[in-house]
């Protein structure tokens, strides 16, 4: 699955980026920014720069993966979305779940 998220800043992004990706929560982030959103925030309709994580990892470890960014985010509740990769070519699939496995 593909598991998004945001922060203010690229140092932020980065850092929790390398933080999911050590603990093999994750097989690779991607950055990506800045991207402008517009959203609605505790009743105030608002625009504000942010940097997007786009992480790739396995159904199995999404609820280890999601306690991390909300324990590690720099926002008390961060936007978390996991779609599925309903297809993708078979060597990147292999590297997703080899590199997702609990260290033992």
């Amino acid at each position: 699955m593909q598991v998004s998220t945001a922060t203010p800043t690229k140092e932020q992004a980065v850092r929790l980026a390398q933080s999911v990706v050590k603990e093999r929560l994750a097989a690779g982030a991607q950055i990506i920014g800045p991207v402008t959103s517009v959203f609605w925030h505790l009743g105030e309709f608002g625009t504000g720069e942010e940097w997007q994580l786009l992480l790739k990892t396995r159904t199995k470890r999404y609820p280890e993966l999601e306690q991390h960014l909300i324990r590690h985010h720099p926002w008390e509740n961060p936007e978390i979305a996991a779609v599925p990769i309903i297809a993708g070519a078979e060597a990147c699939m292999r590297w997703v779940s080899e590199n997702t496995q609990p260290e033992t």
